[in-house]
């Protein structure tokens, strides 16, 4: 009951495109990287973590590998002091163009870049601790962030904030939220439970790749599933004048796409940390 009344507090704010992945989903992603790697990285993750209290965000604590994956979200409420980090959460790359994420990432101020950036300040170990836990919760979150398709994908929507639609019995929502909430913890949840340790085959598979490569994968998810499946179509028409409808077809549709991408995340999360601190 609690999860249904905030997910309907939730709906009801307004929405911008950097409210990436909803609690649930940054937490799954940590904690599907949190069981894929060594005891040694996990080891050095929470020396790490003890650097906390030299960070100065008491509301936003940083104790374990799920608070660090929240971490980036809940800062922003100091937009005096973090506000310059909003643009660090997503890369708007047009879904109906050729893929460009040069022209989405100017001055680094991308999901992607800052990813890169953040791994190698977790890496350098000159630094000090509450640099490299500073980047250590950023990339975790941030990981997450790429791979909710949304957040690398748009049709001059806001990453599909602009689009209206209705989730079953929910209206007045978004593309957006459906995808970062709605649909993802009912696909997250759904049986079988994906946070577990994966073979090394399954890892090998599933971890590779850049930034890049995951960027222009996930903005292929962006157009081919959520942006097609929500105006039942073309996705590079012009933009629905009625509120679109998300129905069973279309979850049944979204929900195995979405959970692979969840998994990838979590399985290349655990590789850029086992990198860093293995």
């Amino acid at each position: 009951m609690k999860r249904l009344l905030t997910a309907f507090l939730i709906i009801l704010m307004p929405l911008s495109p950097v409210n990436a992945y909803w609690e649930y989903g940054h937490e799954t992603v940590a904690q599907i990287a949190e069981a894929n790697m060594s005891a040694k990285a996990r080891i050095n993750m929470q020396r790490l973590l003890r650097a906390a209290p030299l960070i100065g965000t008491p509301k936003c604590p940083l104790r374990d590998i799920k608070d660090a994956s929240a971490w980036a979200d809940c800062i922003k409420r100091d937009q005096m002091r973090w506000g310059y980090t909003d643009s660090w959460h997503y890369q708007n790359v047009d879904v109906c163009k050729p893929f460009d994420l040069k022209s989405a990432c100017a001055r680094g101020n991308c999901v992607s870049a800052q990813i890169d950036r953040n791994s190698t300040l977790l890496k350098d170990k000159s630094l000090p601790a509450n640099v490299r836990l500073e980047a250590l919760a950023f990339l975790i979150h941030f990981v997450g962030d790429l791979h909710q398709p949304l957040h690398a994908g748009d049709h001059e929507d806001r990453g599909g904030n602009g689009l209206k639609a209705n989730y079953g019995f929910i209206s007045g929502s978004n593309l957006h939220a459906v995808w970062d909430g709605l649909l993802a913890d009912r696909a997250i949840s759904a049986a079988p439970n994906i946070v577990r340790r994966f073979s090394a085959a399954e890892r090998a598979v599933m971890e590779a790749g850049t930034t890049r490569d995951w960027s222009e994968e996930n903005w292929t998810v962006s157009r081919d599933n959520a942006y097609t499946r929500a105006v039942d179509g073309d996705p590079c028409g012009p933009q629905p004048d009625q509120v679109v409808t998300i129905d069973e077809a279309d979850v049944a549709a979204s929900r195995s796409a979405l959970r692979l991408q969840v998994e990838r995340g979590g399985l290349r999360l655990a590789r850029l940390l086992e990198e860093a601190l293995g």
